[in-house]
């Protein structure tokens, strides 16, 4: 099966397409190797998703004929990547939670919305 369709299959992508892509920007390695989306994939290989900043590391369990629901994935893979990718990812949602402090800085385009829907409500009186 090829890599792309694996992963789709798997559900790590909503379409073949971003699974492709996904390929061709090197953020897929089977073996640790970057590869290809149209290479073939084995049961026993070993793969490294890179997606939303975190990289995933897989261990092929079985092959599936086709898509699976959500809850027959595991059947077909192994997840072993670690806890401190997780854990990463929500220290950078607070950091960027705590880079601007609301009220603080320039506006935002909702900002400048809320401020004009005052002004034309005071204007009107």
């Amino acid at each position: 099966m090829r890599v792309d369709k694996l992963l789709w299959c798997l559900r790590y992508f909503k379409t073949r397409n971003m699974a492709t892509n996904a390929c061709k920007k090197g953020q897929i390695k089977v073996n640790e190797q970057v590869v290809k989306p149209s290479r073939e994939i084995y049961i026993g290989d070993k793969l490294v998703v890179r997606k939303n900043q975190i990289n995933y590391q897989l261990e092929i369990l079985d092959l599936p004929n086709n898509r699976l629901g959500a809850k027959l994935v595991d059947m077909y893979r192994k997840d072993t990547t670690s806890k401190e990718a997780f854990e990463h990812l929500d220290l950078l949602k607070l950091a960027k939670d705590h880079y601007r402090k609301k009220g603080e800085g320039r506006p935002t385009k909702k900002d400048r919305r809320d401020i004009e829907e005052y002004t034309d409500d005071v204007n009107e009186d």
